[in-house]
């Protein structure tokens, strides 16, 4: 092993031992820097990468109890809870349209459809992405809509030089990366640090209002397609308005779609699961239009505050496993195999911060780091917010969105209450702009997979990732100013009651 990896492996225990040892936080509650310590120890190496970051995932399972923070059977179910099961059953369905093409069917469809203006031809394959980004993961949409833009851009250069169509491909490359993104915000399993928010608001504040399937969408969709809209239009003047051919020959698009054969039966059993799934997640909860109230298919259950997300995407991931191919026979069209790969070290991931929200509730570490930035309150909240949205951007750039999400949530509740904001005026700007991550290759599995296609220079993604960077944190400002305050019910001049401890 490395000296380097070595030295970072020591450094992160190491800082937990110094901080229980030299620190007193709050001397009423020893085990606040207890958990101060792990959280430190764990968000170095989650930065570093020391480990992975699954296994820095399990820390809280032996510490926590070994430190007496938590008992262990208390922290044993964060791991494994009904926002985990919403990300598993979403997954699986997922697994399914990629093992039957429907993913690549989709795109196809939808790139046949826009035109063949290089302008055009850019918007289809931003929209095509981030609608498949908005239900499966950024990194599988991504690998799958590059083979078709490298064809593409393949087929040009018979015609024109590299030099040529390089804007081009660079703006279609960085259109992919960047639309892969900010599709996943608009739904709630779009990326990890939505989820995270779900769970660890429930953690945090166990009397807040569920964030369901329907509010993040009326929320999230909206703000995807302005940014995505606005993306487009700069990728389009910086670099695809550049060149100077005219219309492109679609046909390969058309000849890709056609020698897929018309749809059969496995893709139509999953594309109707696919879309009962998103119907039965939006309808699932009342929705309340001001004097109009619309009640949700739930309430026809004898309890239905005992149906969730999680409930819906269970039932319809177990729809696919029990219904049989024709074209494989003695099998079904999700079968085990496809369900292997289930990023476990994401749910583990999920776990470990959840875990962590736990322990700053339970060791009172969360109170006690409220208290020392009661300063901010003379800071107007304009000025919070943007500052806010700008130091996540920046900082996910560097770290895993998700991890960034489960450090931060819990402190930034903890300030929310004690400077007496509403804590989603802070926590929803906050997860948010963990997805927006657009200036290196390191930030995001979408900038990796691209800039590894030897399609786009360092210098194009750094350019323009710090704009959309800076546009990105004004647009969640201006979002959870407008949009936010109605859809979550946010009072911008008291805390809300579940917020209070009772």
């Amino acid at each position: 092993m490395k000296t380097g990896r070595w030295a970072m492996l020591v450094t992160g225990p190491l800082l937990a031992g110094i901080i229980m040892t030299v620190f007193t936080l709050d001397p009423e509650h020893p085990e606040a820097v207890r958990t101060a310590g792990i959280a430190v120890w764990m968000a170095f190496w989650w930065i570093t990468e020391a480990v992975p970051l699954a296994v820095t995932a399990l820390l809280p399972v032996v510490f926590f109890p070994a430190l007496g923070i938590m008992n262990g059977k208390s922290v044993a179910p964060l791991y494994f809870n009904h926002i985990i099961f919403l990300f598993l059953g979403g997954f699986l369905v997922a697994l399914a349209m990629e093992r039957w093409n429907l993913h690549r069917r989709i795109a196809l469809t939808i790139l046949t459809r826009v035109g063949a203006s290089p302008r055009n031809i850019l918007f289809g394959f931003m929209g095509a992405t981030a609608f498949l980004s908005m239900w499966i993961s950024n990194t599988a949409t991504t690998m799958m809509m590059v083979p078709i833009a490298l064809a593409i851009i393949l087929n040009l250069e018979d015609h024109y030089s590299r030099e040529i169509l390089f804007p081009f491909a660079t703006a279609i490359f960085l259109g992919i990366a960047y639309a892969a993104s900010i599709g996943g915000i608009a739904t709630l399993v779009g990326t990890p640090p939505n989820l995270v928010l779900a769970r660890m608001l429930q953690i945090l504040f166990p009397r807040a209002p569920e964030i369901n399937f329907l509010t993040w969408m009326i929320f999230g969709v909206p703000l995807a397609v302005v940014f995505l809209l606005i993306t487009w239009f700069f990728l389009h003047r910086r670099y695809s308005s550049k060149v100077h051919f005219g219309d492109l020959d679609t046909s390969l698009f058309q000849d890709q779609l056609r020698g897929m054969g018309p749809m059969n039966w496995e893709e139509r059993w999953v594309l109707a699961d696919f879309i009962l799934l998103a119907l039965l997640w939006i309808t699932r909860s009342d929705l309340n239009l001001g004097h109009l109230s619309l009640p949700g298919w739930s309430r026809l259950f004898s309890h239905p505050e005992y149906i969730n997300d999680g409930t819906v995407a269970i039932a319809m991931a177990l729809v696919l496993f029990v219904v049989p191919t024709r074209t494989e026979r003695g099998t079904t069209v999700l079968n085990w195999e496809t369900a292997r790969g289930i990023p476990w070290n994401i749910v583990l991931l999920f776990g470990g911060g959840f875990a962590l929200a736990a322990g700053f509730k339970e060791s009172g570490l969360a109170a006690w780091l409220g208290h020392h930035f009661t300063s901010l309150q003379e800071v107007p909240l304009l000025g919070i917010l943007l500052l806010l949205a700008l130091f996540v951007t920046f900082l996910t750039e560097l770290t895993s969105n998700t991890a960034t999400a489960q450090i931060l949530i819990p402190i930034l509740a903890s300030l929310a209450v004690d400077i007496r904001i509403h804590p989603l005026f802070l926590l929803i700007p906050a997860t948010l702009s963990c997805s927006f991550a657009f200036m290196l290759p390191v930030a995001t599995p979408p900038n990796a997979i691209i800039f590894g296609t030897d399609r786009v220079e360092i210098r194009d993604m750094v350019r323009t990732g710090i704009r959309l960077n800076l546009i990105g944190a004004l647009l969640i400002t201006a979002a959870i100013y407008t949009i936010g305050v109605s859809v979550f019910h946010i009072d911008l001049s008291a805390l809300p009651g579940w917020a209070v401890s009772p």
